[in-house]
């Protein structure tokens, strides 16, 4: 279940050919729909410039050339989609995520603890850790639990998970240039949502990897791991955590470096670090099987007008 492009960012895992879960919709309830769409943001017709072709491109990631995106207005969501709102949908309709129907998902070892029992690592990225029970309810596998989580992002969602959320609530996934024209907040081809300058005055703007990755996090941000959807300052449209905190399912597909049968992901996670993955770059994108899970893997959802 998924295969990262490069192995580096994201959890390889399978091939991509399991089944898509259903998600009955008879049962949906009212007022955790209505949540679902209560913090979207509007935004309005118009064109901007999309790609980068600097020196932080990644040519094999399709990022360039740089070309003007003529957009219909859309909504999006300011925030990722929470636990609490992805606990809403499950208690509705009862649907099963990916992980939770395959039996495990990919967790990052450095939230394992030191006693947990050998389990197959990813040979290109052996931070990964095959952990049986991982799911969206229990982040690091069996053991683990969402207390203190209500407002971070729901991780272990497969892009079939999220698509399925989507149609309960009555939303979509945001395309690629709707995702990035919202990320970018108005700035015109800055490097990350909030300008050109990681840290500005010195301060942290996203949740991603300080120190030396992947044995040393500092947590000089405040956060090891996920942290809640509206921590930092939003961008210039309102979004939160555009870069960072987790990856971000868009609709369509991936074609870049001849690779087929992928699907885009957007703005970087907390694991991302300049050493491997400066992913958390506006014009940066990744991708990955469909039914890919891993505890880093969320999604933004958005709407038309």
């Amino acid at each position: 279940m998924g295969h990262d492009h490069d192995g580096g960012c994201c959890a390889p895992r399978g091939n991509g050919e399991s089944a898509r879960p259903g998600a009955s919709t008879a049962i949906a309830d009212d007022a955790a729909r209505s949540a679902a769409r209560a913090t979207l943001v509007a935004v309005p017709a118009g064109a901007f410039l999309m790609g980068n072709e600097d020196r932080h491109a990644r040519p094999g990631d399709g990022e360039g050339p740089v070309r003007s995106i003529e957009l219909n207005a859309y909504n999006i969501d300011a925030y990722a989609v929470t636990t609490t709102r992805f606990a809403a949908f499950v208690e509705a309709t009862g649907h099963r995520t990916t992980a939770e129907q395959e039996g495990w998902s990919f967790v990052f070892g450095g939230f394992l603890p030191d006693d947990f029992p050998p389990t197959r690592g990813v040979a290109q990225a052996p931070w990964w850790r095959q952990v049986f029970g991982a799911d969206w309810a229990h982040p690091e596998g069996p053991q683990s639990h969402l207390e203190g989580r209500a407002d971070h992002p729901v991780v272990h969602v497969s892009r079939h998970d999220a698509e399925a959320y989507c149609a309960w609530a009555g939303v979509r996934l945001p395309t690629e240039p709707e995702w990035e024209r919202a990320a970018r907040g108005g700035l015109e081809q800055a490097r990350y949502a909030w300008g050109d300058e990681l840290e500005p005055g010195g301060e942290h703007r996203a949740n991603i990897w300080q120190g030396t990755f992947p044995n040393n996090n500092t947590g000089a941000d405040g956060w090891l791991g996920t942290c809640p959807v509206d921590t930092f300052a939003p961008n210039g449209l309102g979004l939160f955590n555009t870069a960072g905190n987790a990856w971000e399912w868009t609709s369509g597909s991936f074609s870049a470096g001849g690779l087929d049968n992928l699907v885009p992901m957007r703005g970087g996670s907390h694991l991302c670090h300049v050493s491997y993955c400066d992913r958390y770059r506006v014009a940066a994108r990744t991708a990955n099987t469909p039914d890919a899970s891993s505890g880093h893997l969320g999604f933004r959802v958005a709407a038309d007008t």
